[in-house]
């Protein structure tokens, strides 16, 4: 039986009209419903947003009436939202939990169904488990003659169809905004005279932090602040080269930072006031000598596989306790639910703290680098080199692949078992295999294959000490995959 409903790393996503269809979502919200009445200690109760893209709203509507059918109250959001934002919401109200209509960074043609668990944050991997167990249940009863529609499901099981009343639209409140500012310095960042660029690329992040920084003494200008489901024609991931709009608007108009989120606005991207991209190895490092340093907040730490080593150095200097994670936030925010994690991220623009969220949230995080820079009074360039020098200087860089996933895998299941002895000169040193396959180098440095189980994409990471090297090695990487695939790599 073939199921089109498959959690990955954050959620299901599927192509629009083609897996990701009405019906399909109203089994997803069915499978979910089951799962939230278990919930103890929390309202029969489910908060629901969605973003920009096509049809996002009216998803998010077919989920809702699925849940009410289920005997939930139901809160939705009348507008497209940052999906940490429901996750806030999830967990102030104390409801059972919530649901995001989002692919995320994913291309203009994904829609995605996100799962926020009671606790405020995604559904870790035992709850996802659950919830397709949950699928799979409704669609052999479906095979063997049961109700053909989910919305039909619902009513079965209920023995009522949904009511509308019980569905609530309701617009933003200020109590997120309200957290975020309790977290930073909000009266120096407001004295601090910075100028700012923020890009939203067309997402959920919109015009927020423009109107949070209404009447300080920072200048804003958002640029991408507009609504649209195709996000300008790019996918809406924040890093280069989709930044590089935002690193023109920065040189041109000599401001002192750029600020991104993505499409749901959980992640983020920052160039410095050259226009420079900061990846997330450098914001998150600079973000944890911030929060330990200059704030005197304590815990530990968290990095997926493909984070800097530069976390572990700094980590070791101030004797923090340290965790790493296979890739996936959702990694991260399990280990929140049980330690207090100072900081934790990923590579692809993720990064959270227990004190605010278990959930990356790019509007914050964002609002914490102002405060880094209102604090200290330095440039982002400038501390990165301080930074460089206290520990050392590393650089890195990533490339998605699309080939097909025989051949990824093949990379992978290649580097396991038969690896060469070296790349771009380096000898290889170990082989890591807590996700895909992590090739260490000599010399501090690194390549990293991960294959996804979904999608025919390989993505190769890699970091090394200077430019120079990381681009050898990453060559040498794309060279080894090529003699998998016939068709060569892009």
């Amino acid at each position: 039986m073939n199921i089109p409903i498959k959690f990955g790393t954050d959620g299901w996503r599927g192509v629009i009209a083609d897996t990701f269809t009405f019906e399909n979502v109203r089994y997803a919200a069915q499978a979910t419903a089951e799962y939230f009445k278990t919930v103890e200690k929390t309202e029969r109760a489910v908060f629901i947003g969605f973003d920009v893209r096509f049809q996002s709203s009216k998803f998010a509507h077919a989920a809702a009436e699925v849940f009410a059918g289920n005997g939930f109250r139901v809160v939705m959001m009348d507008r497209p939202y940052p999906t940490p934002y429901v996750s806030f919401e999830v967990r102030r109200r104390k409801f059972a939990g919530g649901i995001m209509i989002t692919a995320s960074h994913n291309p203009p043609i994904f829609n995605g169904f996100k799962v926020k668990a009671h606790f405020g944050g995604s559904a870790t991997p035992p709850i996802t488990a659950k919830i397709e167990a949950a699928v799979a249940a409704l669609y052999e009863r479906r095979q063997y003659g049961g109700p053909r529609s989910a919305s039909a499901i619902a009513r079965s099981l209920n023995d009522r169809p949904p009511l509308q009343s019980e569905i609530e639209i309701i617009g933003p409140e200020k109590y997120y905004s309200e957290h975020m500012k309790s977290l930073v310095d909000w009266d120096r960042i407001s004295k601090s005279k910075l100028k700012i660029v923020v890009d939203s690329m067309h997402g959920c992040g919109g015009y927020i932090l423009e109107n949070l920084l209404a009447g300080a003494s920072c200048t804003v200008r958002t640029i991408r602040g507009d609504p649209d489901p195709l996000f300008g024609g790019i996918n809406p991931e924040p890093m280069m080269p989709q930044l590089e709009p935002l690193a023109g608007v920065v040189r041109q108009s000599g401001s002192d930072i750029g600020l991104a989120t993505d499409g749901d606005a959980d992640r983020l991207g920052i160039v410095d006031e050259t226009g420079r991209y900061v990846n997330t190895l450098q914001t998150l490092s600079l973000l944890l000598l911030h929060v330990y340093r200059n704030k005197g907040w304590r815990g530990s730490v968290a990095r997926t596989y493909s984070q800097s080593l530069m976390i572990p150095r700094i980590g070791a200097k101030l004797g923090l306790e340290l965790y790493e994670r296979p890739i996936g936030f959702k990694n991260i925010a399990e280990l929140m639910l049980e330690h207090d994690i100072l900081i934790g991220g990923e590579e692809s623009g993720g990064i959270g703290l227990s004190r605010h969220l278990p959930e990356r949230d790019g509007i914050f995080i964002n609002l914490l680098f102002l405060d880094l820079l209102a604090a200290t009074g330095k440039s982002c360039s400038q501390l990165i080199r301080e930074m460089w020098d206290e520990f050392g200087e590393f650089h890195y860089d990533r490339r998605d692949l699309h080939i097909p996933i025989e051949a990824g895998q093949s990379v992978v299941d290649r580097l396991k078992t038969d690896p060469p002895p070296a790349f771009a000169g380096r000898r290889i040193q170990g082989i890591g295999t807590l996700d895909g396959v992590k090739v260490f180098l000599e010399n501090d440095s690194w390549i990293l294959f991960r294959q996804s189980g979904t999608e025919p994409l390989l993505r190769v990471y890699c970091e090394a000490p200077t430019e120079g090297a990381m681009k050898e090695i990453m060559a040498a990487g794309l060279k080894f995959v090529e003699q998998f695939t016939s068709a060569g790599v892009s």
